[in-house]
């Protein structure tokens, strides 16, 4: 077979690129394609994320929605209870096989039409007529989205809340250790180092909260028809979704034209990029205090593992970076997500081709970030003896926000203090520490007595509220795992 830029021959040949040569191992006809996506090649993402959107999964939704409908027309006699059984049987049968729909589809080029012929194909001449009926192709794809996504977020939620426990179990552990505090890339005071963990679960139980009231809004089921009026059930086309939309553990829209409004997708696709740009804000935290430098932090490395294919001692934390990494990629869909929302009149195609990746990959690659963020976290060794180091890298002047209070309270005007303060800071020459300038300097020391000082420079004594805070978080999180279970718990009907 001749191609403009190489040439194929053979079951091991060689290909010519613009006078590149490279030894291939050509694929046998039973498997037409090697994997092109990293995702494909079973590098990111669990295997069953990964199932939800692999093609014999979603013909299974799609025959398990026209299933659903037959039985909801036939409930309110829209269609024959037996057809409607016939049907059901057909859908479960497992006779509709992918390869007969790409065979159809090749033909009509429609996979929705290739489908319901497929299923028609299975059927008996009372039951074909009833197939399908009074829907449109989006009413299958659109619900179908909502099924994925319904199981994604079984999928993705239960690591959310894993995450956060995990959190604000290092957060309780670490409550008592005083840590620098950084803006701008500079110390500016104490904190303590659990506080950073509690922020953080925090956040992540307050994802769960987002996509928990928002399913009502984007995990939608449409069974209206080409134009979203119900045309051929009439008034009763609202019965139907309303019983499908609950058999599916779905939400009915509440107006729709051929499709969905994908406002309801954009939310979907910025919900999972929200989660993941909370991922990337920890990554970034463990990436900048696992800095030789700094070396609060550190990855887990085992056995066997190699950091550097140059520098043996190289510990670098890579999963962190993996992360950072796809939340580039995850952020980026959000953007596709918004364009597709001002489609032409009551449709057009425009959206349908970029949603077959977008969905898929932010569901993939969240579910691959929050793996690497479970792992990370649980296993982050924490070098107490440097986070109190880097406390004293400033030879005291951490302290200057509690000096400055200190003055305050003894009736001090603050600017006058603060210029004071900050006067003696600038001052501070060859590693003299910053309580003995202080002492040396008449105007600050004539009103602070040496107790005063022993306080002010006791890192402990600066963690203020953070142990309230913290447990504080640790309630949120249990409540909102204990809501969540107990939601989950319930039957899907």
């Amino acid at each position: 077979m001749m191609y403009n830029v190489a040439t194929w021959s053979g079951t091991n040949s060689r290909v010519t690129v613009k006078n590149i040569t490279i030894k291939v191992s050509l694929l046998s006809s039973a498997d037409k394609y090697m994997a092109i996506l990293p995702i494909d090649t079973g590098r990111y993402g669990s295997p069953e994320i990964k199932l939800i959107f692999e093609e014999r999964s979603r013909l299974r939704y799609q025959l398990d929605f026209e299933g659903v409908v037959a039985n909801a027309q036939a409930q309110i006699n829209i269609i024959p209870a037996d057809v409607a059984r016939e049907i059901v049987k057909i859908v479960n049968s497992g006779k509709v096989t992918l390869e007969r729909v790409r065979e159809l589809e090749a033909n009509s080029d429609h996979d929705t039409a290739a489908v319901v012929e497929a299923l028609s194909e299975k059927c008996s001449p009372k039951s074909k007529p009833w197939i399908h009926y009074g829907l449109t192709s989006n009413d299958i794809i659109d619900t179908t989205i909502s099924m994925q996504m319904r199981d994604v977020f079984h999928i993705i939620e239960p690591k959310i809340l894993n995450l956060a426990s995990i959190l604000a179990n290092r957060s309780v552990e670490f409550r008592a250790q005083p840590a620098v505090g950084r803006t701008h890339g500079q110390h500016t005071s104490i904190i303590s180092f659990g506080l950073k963990f509690a922020v953080w679960a925090a956040e992540m139980a307050t994802h769960i909260e987002r996509i928990e009231e928002g399913k009502k809004r984007f995990l939608l089921c449409k069974t209206l028809g080409v134009v979203g009026t119900g045309s051929l059930m009439g008034k009763r086309s609202l019965q139907v979704q309303k019983i499908v939309a609950k058999n599916l553990n779905l939400h009915s829209v509440d107006a729709a034209t051929q499709v969905i409004p994908r406002e309801r997708i954009a939310e979907i696709q910025f919900l999972l990029s929200l989660v993941g740009c909370t991922l990337d804000k920890i990554a970034n935290e463990i990436r900048n205090l696992q800095r030789t430098e700094l070396g609060e932090v550190a990855e887990r490395f085992v056995k066997g593992q190699m950091g550097s294919s140059a520098v043996p001692v190289k510990r670098n934390p890579i999963k962190s970076e993996k992360v950072s990494s796809l939340a580039r990629l995850l952020r980026s869909l959000v953007d596709v997500a918004l364009d597709n929302i001002p489609l032409w009149h009551e449709r057009d195609l425009s959206n349908s081709a970029n949603e077959r990746f977008t969905l898929p990959m932010g569901a993939i690659l969240l579910d691959e970030m929050l793996i690497s963020s479970i792992s990370s976290i649980d296993n982050l060794k924490v070098n107490t003896h440097r986070l109190t180091s880097n406390l004293d890298m400033t030879n005291g002047q951490i302290y200057s926000e509690f000096v400055l209070d200190a003055l305050v309270k003894k009736g001090i005007p603050r600017m006058t203090a603060y210029r004071d303060v900050q006067r003696v800071a600038f001052s501070v020459k060859n590693g003299q520490h910053f309580r003995d300038a202080i002492m040396k300097d008449s105007r600050i020391a004539r009103n602070l007595s040496s107790e005063d000082l022993i306080y002010i420079f006791d890192p402990k004594n600066h963690l203020g509220a953070s142990s309230q805070i913290i447990n504080h978080v640790v309630t949120k999180v249990r409540i909102t795992r204990k809501k969540y279970l107990h939601h989950e718990s319930k039957p899907v009907l």
